[in-house]
């Protein structure tokens, strides 16, 4: 069996592509999720920089 690991948990191989299936049909989740994930992303990078002192 193959597994994937992904940021979140280990999945199997048949379910990543059965999500990937899943996401593939319905375009506006798809869109949905990027966003999610990205605000969180950006969030993250600025509270990281925000923590930094410069000269």
């Amino acid at each position: 069996m193959s597994y994937v690991f992904s940021v979140s948990s280990l999945m199997k191989a048949g379910e990543v592509r059965k999500l990937c299936a899943e996401m593939r049909m319905n375009r506006s989740q798809l869109l949905l999720t990027e966003i999610q994930i990205k605000s969180q992303l950006f969030a993250k990078e600025k509270a990281a920089s925000a923590g930094t002192l410069t000269a």
